[in-house]
């Protein structure tokens, strides 16, 4: 019976809790912007990585190597399109 119960995802679960509920305390807390953003953006990269990992099954696969090369290539993609657009609006940068 042990074998059959989903160990890993109720764990996963229980950890994305605790960040939903260590996120919210920012808001009860009156933290600083600065704190508050940072705590906010890391605790959401963290659910990111545990929700590809045990929900959507990545490792899961014969081919893992694949789709984390996919996963990051598009996280690359999406920091160069934030940071160049920051660049280019709010830094002030002219080409």
């Amino acid at each position: 019976m042990k074998e059959l119960f989903p160990a890993k995802q109720v764990g996963g679960y229980a950890f994305s809790l605790i960040l939903t509920f260590v996120a919210l305390l920012v808001y009860f807390f009156n933290m600083s912007k600065a704190i508050g953003l940072t705590i906010f953006i890391l605790t959401a990269f963290i659910q990111a990585a545990i929700q590809i990992v045990l929900f959507m099954h990545a490792r899961e696969i014969e081919d893992s190597k694949s789709v984390f090369v996919t996963l990051f290539y598009a996280l690359f993609i999406v920091l160069v399109t934030v940071f160049g657009t920051l660049l280019c609006m709010i830094w002030g940068w002219e080409y």
